[in-house]
């Protein structure tokens, strides 16, 4: 007789179905597990038969086989202890046969029969939900996953927990989803002293989703500004925490026991690798840019990374997903990022201050900022300079705008985007029109329109420029809550596409 349970393996976000099956034949004594298993799949069978001599339950002196169906999908993670276990006690018959089957399991198991959280547990409660059956994971685990509220998530603290569940002695009531608060911010727009403009930038990229790049001398505010971009975005939906934590549980990042409403904003240093950026290792992991998805990707020190991990970026900014391909798997991440890119104007960063002259100019310059291709930075919609602040405006009294003033602002242009792209699939933000949909929100009026082709034609815009253009002059105008797009506008969106020495 063969019994069987239920679990899943990963690939990428997606969790496809795995069948455990066990068969308890006659035979001299073995534990062997078949179906293209990797080496922590192999030695569940040591974990297993620990936790079962735990709980005084000896393994019968016959052959047991655990075959892990489909056999050509690789099965990675230590995550499939917990289903094995589930099918070898429904074959000895210590747990009933439709329990083992009505469910989807995961966990890892101690060698005291202990359950311990793994990653995957929110893809692994979406796939048991397409197979109306109920998630059985360990309880650390079960609060990101009860956010699916298509399946009942039970979650257990050992596996004498799940004999006592499926046999009826006591049942385990299912899971609650947790959300995780943060506390509340300390920073606030209102520490920048002076910066007007570069605040301004911030707003405009934060209520559209736009790019931003920022050149400017070293303690210019640039890093300082960035930092405070979080205090001034609007929370993610609920279909976006999700998208977004189906990420960061794949990644192994969900250990707060629930899920956050709050933006991701990943930071990561200039020495990062290719892999580490845009994705991959051996098990093809997610990378920063799907990390940063439906968040800020913050780059500082943009000309600092290596050259091939800047060019990388190019497709996901335009696509807005990755594929990592690898000799054994090709896998899609979603990374509808943010980029927020700092530079220097040269290497030693005074170029433009008078104060501190530097030999090189303006050699100095092209030969640092050079080292970004024309192509990443057309794909880039608001640039700016930051001046330098003078030592003694930082005794002036603090002015301008509160984070909380501008993000009230930034909610209701993120509002009104909601609102004008609810029936189109894939399209949240400003950022994300393109084609007839672009023209048919961004079409400026004839005066708004004049000044674009002008400035198309003096500058020699890109038809990737010009229509980023038009996306940052709509998100202008639905700060300033207008239907249509104004001459204004327009020239505020040109200002910012035109304004560093890189343009």
């Amino acid at each position: 007789m063969v019994s069987r349970a239920y679990t899943v393996a990963f690939e990428g976000v997606e969790a496809h179905q795995v069948e455990v099956q066990c068969a308890v034949t006659p035979g001299l004594p073995a534990f062997s597990i078949v179906g293209l298993p990797d080496k922590a799949v192999s030695e569940a069978r040591d974990r297993v038969r620990s936790a079962l001599a735990s709980m005084a339950i000896a393994l019968p002196s016959k052959r047991i086989t655990i075959n892990l169906s489909p056999a050509d999908l690789p099965k990675e993670g230590s995550h499939f202890d917990l289903p094995i276990a589930v099918a070898l006690l429904s074959a000895l018959g210590i747990i009933p046969e439709d329990a083992s089957e009505g469910s989807v399991s995961l966990g890892e198991l101690s060698l005291d029969g202990t359950l311990v959280a793994v990653t995957g547990a929110l893809p692994a409660a979406m796939a048991a939900a397409e197979d109306d059956r109920t998630l059985l994971c360990p309880s650390a685990s079960s609060p990101e996953a009860a956010w699916v509220a298509a399946t009942q998530v039970i979650g257990a603290k050992t596996l004498a927990d799940v004999v006592r569940h499926f046999s009826g002695q006591s049942t385990l009531p299912p899971s609650a989803p947790g959300e995780v608060h943060h506390p509340a911010s300390v920073l606030d727009m209102r520490d920048v002293k002076g910066q007007e403009r570069a605040k301004r930038a911030l707003e405009i990229a934060a209520a559209g989703r736009h790019h931003l790049f920022m050149v400017g001398a070293p303690g210019s505010g640039k890093s300082m500004l960035a930092a405070r971009l979080p205090t001034i975005l609007p929370p993610l939906s609920p279909a976006e925490a999700l998208e977004t934590s189906m990420i960061h549980s794949v990644a192994g990042i969900l250990d707060q026991g629930g899920i956050s409403r709050a933006r991701p904003f990943r930071e990561p240093h200039h020495t990062a690798s290719m892999a580490a950026i845009v994705g991959g290792g051996r098990r093809a992991t997610p990378g920063e840019i799907s990390l940063a998805h439906n968040g800020v990707l913050f780059m500082d020190e943009l000309p600092e990374f290596a050259r091939p991990v800047l060019e990388t970026l190019r497709q996901p900014i335009e696509t807005g997903k990755v594929m990592i391909a690898r000799a054994n798997a090709h896998v899609t991440y979603p990374c509808r990022f943010m980029l927020v890119a700092a530079a220097n104007p040269c290497r030693c960063g005074h170029m433009f201050d008078p104060a501190q002259a530097c030999a090189r100019v303006p050699i100095c310059g092209e030969d640092y900022l050079g080292r970004l291709s024309g192509p990443l930075l057309d794909r880039l919609d608001l640039r700016i300079e930051v001046p330098p602040v003078s030592f003694t405006d930082l005794d002036l009294p603090a002015d301008g705008d509160t984070s909380a003033t501008i993000a009230a602002r930034v909610l209701a242009a993120r509002d009104l985007q909601l609102s004008r792209f609810v029936d189109k699939e894939g399209i949240r933000a400003n950022a994300d029109a393109h084609g007839k949909i672009l023209e048919d929100i961004a079409t400026p009026d004839e005066e708004g329109r004049a000044l674009l082709l002008k400035v198309a034609e003096t500058y020699g815009l890109t038809a990737r420029g010009y229509h980023r253009v038009m996306r940052v002059a709509r998100t202008i105008a639905d700060l300033a809550e207008s239907e249509t797009v104004r001459r204004p506008h327009v020239a505020e969106a040109v200002s910012f596409r035109l304004t560093t020495k890189t343009a």
